[in-house]
């Protein structure tokens, strides 16, 4: 199916409540891997409802759940780093290196499906990095959280291209409620470990106060629920790249909306913003000269 320009709309507007994710996560008092534990486990207690309500089957082989399920260990693990990333420098270098999510998607996806690689892909990614490299030049205070968030980023490429081909032949919905169930199980067995080894706490779940509760109805069914389950659905028209490479402006809307919010605490160097820009004309030259090799016959 050929996408339209409804679909690259709808896929923006999810891109700009993405934008959001890494300032709500910031703003809770829970650690990051509870934010992803009641993210995941609240996602998947309104889908099962959902599922139920509408008479929609949740029932996969055993082969597809371990699929699902291998997947949304890898969903969890983007969204540990991610929110952690922007606890241990800023939400804007966060978003930043959340913006390697094309370059990586440009060597993942040729790899799972036994395609040729993309030159053009190939090089708007290296722009992509180029943009990276200068805001890692004049931010370089930040190298955890950027090193974390460029790991997170890889995962995000990697799970991208996964359902880019499991969302082909199963339910967007079902496919999330298992991802997101088998991300809260993963992440739940982890926080113990991580709250003893890393944080040195009591190897405990620590509850979310009355706005952590607001913040996360937010995250699990706005920016989770939704945002996912449609991202997911619109990569039965959108090539895994194409979304991963307007996922890219996640960093432009959400540092837009950190600075408004933060003010001098989310205030960078002019490198940072001119990295920003460079990564920023990549995206938005992808739709054109795909439709130049279309044009020439050279991709499908």
């Amino acid at each position: 199916m050929e996408s339209t320009f409804k679909d690259f709309a709808k896929l923006h507007f999810i891109v700009f409540l993405w934008g959001f994710t890494a300032i709500l996560g910031n703003e809770m008092t829970i650690s990051s891997a509870d934010v992803v534990m009641f993210r995941t486990g609240l996602a998947a207690l309104v889908l099962g409802i959902y599922m139920s309500l509408t008479n929609k089957s949740l029932r996969f082989d055993w082969r597809v759940l371990g699929q699902f399920g291998i997947t949304g260990i890898i969903i969890a693990a983007h969204w540990f780093l991610f929110f952690e990333s922007a606890r241990v420098s800023t939400v804007s270098v966060c978003l930043a290196g959340m913006a390697t999510t094309s370059f990586w998607t440009s060597l993942v996806e040729p790899l799972v499906n036994r395609r040729k690689v993309n030159i053009t892909e190939i090089i708007l990614g290296l722009i992509v990095i180029v943009g990276l490299y200068v805001i890692f030049r004049f931010e370089f205070n930040h190298a955890l959280g950027l090193t974390l968030a460029v790991v997170s980023a890889f995962l995000a490429a990697l799970f991208a291209v996964i359902n880019a081909k499991l969302v082909k032949q199963h339910s967007e919905y079902g496919l999330t409620f298992w991802e997101m169930l088998a991300a809260f199980i993963g992440i739940t067995i982890f926080v113990p470990f991580y709250k003893s080894f890393f944080l040195e706490q009591a190897a405990t779940y620590s509850m979310p106060n009355t706005r952590d509760w607001g913040l996360l109805l937010i995250l699990a069914v706005v920016c989770t629920v939704y945002a996912f389950s449609t991202s997911v659905e619109l990569m039965k028209r959108i090539s895994a790249f194409a979304v991963n490479l307007t996922v890219n402006l996640e960093p432009v809307y959400g540092i837009i909306m950190a600075v408004i919010l933060y003010g001098e605490k989310e205030q960078m160097s002019n490198g940072f913003y001119y990295g920003t820009l460079i990564i920023l004309g990549a995206v938005l030259s992808y739709p054109f000269l795909r439709k130049r090799q279309r044009k020439k016959g050279s991709i499908s």
